[in-house]
């Protein structure tokens, strides 16, 4: 693990940061800072990812030969704690880091030439249909039904928790092929267009206000059986790799700073940053510092082995809590001011004026939409199974 920068890293940084400086309006960094959950307002997401495709940015992490920028794991790390610093708009994971991935490692030659440049470009916009009411963490006892008819399947139920279904031009979904088995061995991956007749979705408003997610129905949904990725009954050994791949590359220490500044702020305020809230926040900075040893272990295994290892589970769970003591004390802190619901002041290019400072505006949104930190992408429970089973040999 090597803590010192060297010269090309810097060179590379301050070429980062003068693009941002070129490219990242008000508007867009006003979208960044209000961000909740795990990208920014649709528009803005896809404004910032049009403008990085542009310049051959959008997927740092995709091989050269499908558009990727061919950095390093360390560039990678570097772009993502500058954009981080730099307030820029989180792009949707679902297209750049989760499909697009299945496809390059598991798709045909014919769904790589379609999907890839589209998802590049920010032609569709991606949903992930993976839970269902009865099956989160246990993903293998899923029930969808996809059920051969000539070149089709047809899929009924529902999937629920879909980020951004509102907006998806397109899904990934995971059903049920088979019974015979486990129920791993039972599972397809399949691709869908969401205007397809006897797709339904339904919002759901999370506890902050947001509707962020929502309920997808399937109601005899016909899908050509070409849009399999990876084969029948092969859907597990995708989802696996996508599991995976989504719990790399955050840039989390530069995301927990930025935070812990803007808490800085709200309390140097009110005079709140020294004595025994003081402490607090010097605590807050020392866990800070050990989520960026980890970051740090972690791209090294990745430049070593080609491999996020297990200590990305770590790192998931101490930076998702480190996030979460974060917007506690942010409410802590501002008081009376976190009480205001004020949904339409939040969104982007709103012209509402808030009640209260910009920087208190979404503190308490925040918090609460931080409560699911700890079960989204993969619950801190899991990830401490997969510690354990890696790690310790239990």
């Amino acid at each position: 693990m090597h803590l010192d920068a060297a010269a090309a890293d810097r060179t590379f940084r301050e070429e980062v940061q003068d693009f941002l400086d070129d490219h990242l309006t008000p508007e867009l960094r006003q979208a960044g800072r209000r961000t909740m959950g795990i990208c920014s307002p649709h528009e803005a997401s896809q404004a910032w990812q049009k403008i990085l495709y542009a310049k051959g940015w959008a997927a740092p992490s995709w091989p050269v030969e499908h558009g990727g920028t061919g950095w390093t794991p360390m560039q990678r790390h570097i772009f993502g704690t500058e954009l981080n610093l730099a307030d820029a708009p989180m792009l949707a994971p679902m297209g750049l880091d989760m499909v697009g991935p299945a496809i390059m490692g598991h798709g045909s030659a014919e769904q790589k030439d379609f999907y890839l440049p589209r998802i590049l470009a920010a032609e569709d916009s991606w949903c992930q249909g993976y839970s269902e009411p009865g099956s989160g963490s246990d993903l293998a006892s899923l029930q969808c039904r996809a059920d051969k008819e000539g070149d089709d399947y047809i899929i009924n139920g529902s999937k629920i928790w879909t980020t951004h279904a509102q907006y998806g031009t397109r899904m990934f979904c995971l059903v049920r092929t088979s019974r015979v088995g486990k129920q791993q061995e039972g599972i397809s991956f399949i691709l869908l267009e969401m205007e397809t007749p006897g797709i339904t979705v339904e919002p759901i408003i999370t506890l902050a206000g947001n509707h962020e997610v929502n309920q997808v129905f399937f109601d005899n949904v016909r899908v050509p059986q070409a849009n399999l990725v990876g084969g029948e009954n092969q859907g597990w050994t995708v989802a696996k790799y996508l599991l995976e791949f989504e719990r790399g590359g955050r840039a989390w220490g530069a995301k927990l700073r930025g935070a812990l500044a803007e808490l800085r702020r709200l309390a140097a305020a009110r005079g709140l940053d020294r004595g025994t809230f003081g402490q607090r926040l010097a605590a807050l900075a020392v866990n800070i510092q050990a989520v960026e040893y980890t970051e740090q272990r972690v791209i090294a295994e990745l430049e070593a082995t080609g491999r996020i290892g297990p200590a990305s589970s770590l790192l998931k769970i101490s930076a998702g809590t480190t996030l979460q003591a974060i917007s506690e004390l942010s409410v802590e802190a501002i008081g009376h001011y976190a009480a205001p619901y004020q949904p339409q002041a939040r969104e982007w290019g709103s012209n509402v004026e808030p009640v209260g400072s910009a920087d208190e505006l979404v503190v308490m949104a925040r918090y609460l939409d931080l409560r699911a930190r700890s079960i989204a992408g993969g619950s801190n429970e899991v990830q401490r199974n997969i510690m354990a089973k890696l790690v310790l040999g239990m």
